[in-house]
C-alpha cells in the first residue's frame, strides 16, 4: 500500500474516543480504554491504532505534559495525526507541543478557559491547520478576537464552527492594517 493510500485510509478510521473520561492527566490515557464507536477501531500488528483523530473533549486535563510521548504509544502514525478535540477541559493556554503536530488540520480548543488572544501565535507554525475553535474561552471576549485569529492563521477555512467568507478575510486585513503596527514602524517609534 503506498503512503498516500495509507494515510486516506487512516482519515476513514474512527477516532481514538477518549471523550468524558474524568482524564486529569494525559498518561491516564495508557490505561484507559476508548469510548467504543459505531465501528470498531482498527490497530495494527503492533497494538496501536490507524486513526489520524483524537477526541480528548469533555475531560479535565489542565497542562498536555507528556502528549507526544503518549501519542506515539496509542498511534500506529502519530506524525499524521490530523484533529485533536481538547474542547470542554480546563486548559488556560496554548501548549506548545501541538505545533509537533504538523499534519494537524483540526484542533478544537472550545470550552477552555485560554485567557490571552496571543496565545493562537503559536498554532500560526502549522501548515495544515484549516478549521479551529476557540469559542467559549475568555480571549473570545477581547476585541476584534475574530479579525486577530484570522490575520495570525490566514489559512483556516472554519473558526469556530462558522466558515470563513472573502468578507471575513477582507474585514480581517482592515482590522490588521488598523491595528497591527508593522515592525519596522515600532523600531522607528522605539529609537525616538
Amino acid at each position: 500500500m503506498s503512503r498516500r493510500n495509507s494515510l486516506s485510509s487512516s482519515v476513514q478510521e474512527p477516532p481514538l474516543d477518549y471523550s468524558f473520561r474524568s482524564i486529569h492527566i494525559i498518561q491516564d490515557l495508557i490505561s484507559e480504554e476508548p469510548r467504543i464507536g459505531q465501528r470498531p477501531l482498527k490497530y495494527s500488528k503492533s497494538g496501536k491504532s490507524l486513526t489520524q483523530a483524537l477526541w480528548l473533549n469533555n475531560n479535565v486535563l489542565n497542562d498536555l505534559k507528556g502528549l507526544n510521548q503518549v501519542v506515539s504509544q496509542l498511534l500506529e502514525q502519530p506524525q499524521n495525526l490530523a484533529w485533536i478535540d481538547l474542547s470542554f477541559n480546563d486548559l488556560t493556554s496554548i501548549d506548545p507541543v501541538l505545533t509537533t503536530f504538523f499534519n494537524l488540520s483540526v484542533l478544537y480548543l472550545h470550552g477552555n478557559g485560554i485567557q490571552r488572544l496571543g496565545e493562537v501565535n503559536k498554532l500560526a507554525v502549522l501548515p495544515r491547520l484549516r478549521s479551529l475553535t476557540l469559542h467559549g474561552n475568555p480571549m473570545e471576549e477581547e476585541k476584534g478576537y475574530r479579525q486577530y485569529v484570522l490575520c495570525t492563521l490566514p489559512r483556516i477555512t472554519t473558526l469556530d464552527f462558522s466558515g470563513v467568507t472573502k468578507a471575513d478575510r477582507t474585514t480581517a486585513e482592515v482590522w490588521k492594517r488598523m491595528n497591527i503596527k508593522p515592525k519596522k514602524a515600532r523600531i522607528k517609534q522605539d529609537t525616538l
